[in-house]
């Protein structure tokens, strides 16, 4: 009989050869477990922890999984109610907490770096029949490439990730206490590791220094291209800089660095937040700045990147530094900013940061080499670095539908040759188009995105619609709203 890897297609000779590489490294390196990694809706690591001699099963079997674990919201509660009759209608394969089966990649094998004989795999998720899952980010995001590749492109993505650092106050941690313990729990006692309002600060640098080795370590560990550890602007709050790759990759980058930057530090006594806006007072919200640049398949070129500014351009018009094709693209990026807010900024406590003079997007604008745009145009002719920025993330978001809705957004500009307009000079002086001001409105904006729920897919667009208004429900009916992002967010993201 077929293994359960050949019926979904992917048992070929390379996979059955990493396959036994995996094993034959963890007999010889004497592990004692690895852990089975499958990314959800929230970009958040889950999985099942395996010990050696059940690996092989796994490799050829896949992993059982419930398959509510892809319905649940930021608190942990499923925003479906799957032992009624209805749910197998709206969400086809799903139903009174039936199993999934996530099916590991041998190719995606390493060692944890923090964690002593510890191996890691990751997974996607497949129902029992061989079909994929639809609605798994990941493979969210890879149908989104497919449809970049057939248009001749793939996609150069660039991380830039703020984030903040606390030291635990193990002594009396109030998230660790059984007699308090709730759901969502309380958030954990914190104290800074720097005061902050020094930008780049040498000094603040040397103060964080134990936790930012931690962060490098773990991150050049995990064989992530780190290129720069900063201090920013607010108090404990530091930045990581990565060299760019394709996509795909920088999506499963983010998810690995995210996870393993919260496990590594906290072992050591840190607690590190990806939440926008930690609560406490005069805190800096921070962002997830995505580079992105076409790639033309067939030369390996920046598409980009133009050889001279179009005749007659000025510095203000977007073909004076992209190309066409990069000026219809970043065309497609405006002409559904404010449908790909949620898939970016997907918190209640991320839109928050959405405010002027923050260095923070508030209006659907391009700039150049402009930081209060929400698309900051990068390079210039003959420069085979230029790109975009795209600076709406939240550093929390999914990578995997945070980089698709740029893909489905700046495709449908290069598909209809949507023009740009001038560049701004004034990004918090007012604009014809703002952002959404909070997830409800960013939410109306997404199903209102006729394009992008055609690209994306109708069930997809609803099913995370679902999920994250009933996150957005508990929120309003919460008394104490700041408690509740509290709970709800820094302990968590």
């Amino acid at each position: 009989m077929a293994s359960f890897a050949a019926r979904c297609g992917v048992d070929d000779a390379a996979r059955v050869s990493r396959t036994e590489a995996v094993l034959q490294t963890v007999r010889e390196s004497g592990l004692e477990q690895v852990r089975i990694g499958w990314c959800d809706l929230h970009g958040v690591l889950r999985g099942k922890t395996l010990m050696p001699l059940a690996l092989p099963s796994a490799l050829r079997s896949g992993v059982g999984m419930v398959s509510t674990i892809l319905l649940k919201d930021t608190s942990d509660r499923t925003a479906y109610r799957v032992f009624e009759a209805g749910v197998a209608g709206a969400l086809p394969g799903f139903g009174f907490a039936n199993n999934l089966l996530l099916l590991p990649d041998p190719a995606s094998f390493r060692l944890l770096p923090w964690a002593p004989a510890t191996g890691w795999l990751q997974a996607q998720a497949w129902f029992e029949d061989g079909t994929p899952v639809p609605i798994d980010t990941r493979r969210v995001l890879q149908r989104a490439l497919a449809r970049l590749e057939a248009a001749g492109f793939g996609l150069t993505c660039g991380l830039e990730v703020e984030f903040h650092i606390y030291r635990l106050r193990t002594d009396a941690d109030p998230s660790l206490d059984p007699q308090r313990a709730a759901w969502p729990g309380e958030p954990p006692s914190v104290s800074m590791i720097h005061p902050g309002y020094n930008l780049l600060a040498e000094g603040w640098a040397d103060m964080a220094d134990e936790p930012l080795r931690i962060v490098q370590r773990t991150a050049q560990g995990l064989g992530l291209p780190l290129r720069s550890l900063e201090i920013e602007l607010g108090p404990s709050q530091v930045e990581a800089v990565f060299e760019p790759t394709d996509a795909l990759t920088a999506a499963d980058q983010m998810v690995l660095f995210r996870n393993g930057v919260r496990q590594a530090l906290r072992r050591a006594g840190y607690h590190a937040s990806f939440v926008c806006r930690p609560p406490f007072p005069n805190v800096m919200a921070s962002g997830w700045h995505l580079h992105q640049s076409l790639v033309e398949r067939a030369t390996g070129r920046n598409a980009f990147c133009r050889d001279a500014p179009a005749p007659g351009s000025t510095p203000d018009d977007a073909r004076h530094t992209l190309s066409d094709t990069g000026a219809a693209y970043l065309a497609g990026l405006l002409a559904h900013g404010r449908g790909m807010a949620a898939f970016c900024t997907p918190t209640v406590n991320g839109f928050g940061r959405f405010r002027p003079n923050a260095m923070a997007p508030q209006a659907v604008i391009w700039g150049r080499d402009n930081r209060g745009a929400l698309l900051r145009v990068l390079g210039a002719a003959g420069d085979p670095a230029t790109r975009i920025e795209n600076r709406i993330g939240e550093p929390s978001a999914n990578p995997y539908l945070y980089i698709a809705a740029q893909i489905h957004a700046g495709l449908d500009g290069v598909e209809r040759g949507l023009s740009a307009g001038p560049a701004t000079g004034a990004p918090y002086a007012g604009a014809d188009a703002l952002l959404p001001t909070g997830l409800g409105e960013g939410l109306d904006a997404l199903g209102a995105d006729a394009e992008l729920v055609r690209a994306f897919g109708a069930d997809v667009v609803d099913w995370f619609v679902r999920v994250k208004r009933a996150e957005l429900a508990r929120h309003d009916q919460a008394d104490d709203k700041d408690a509740w992002q509290a709970r709800e967010y820094f302990s968590r993201f």
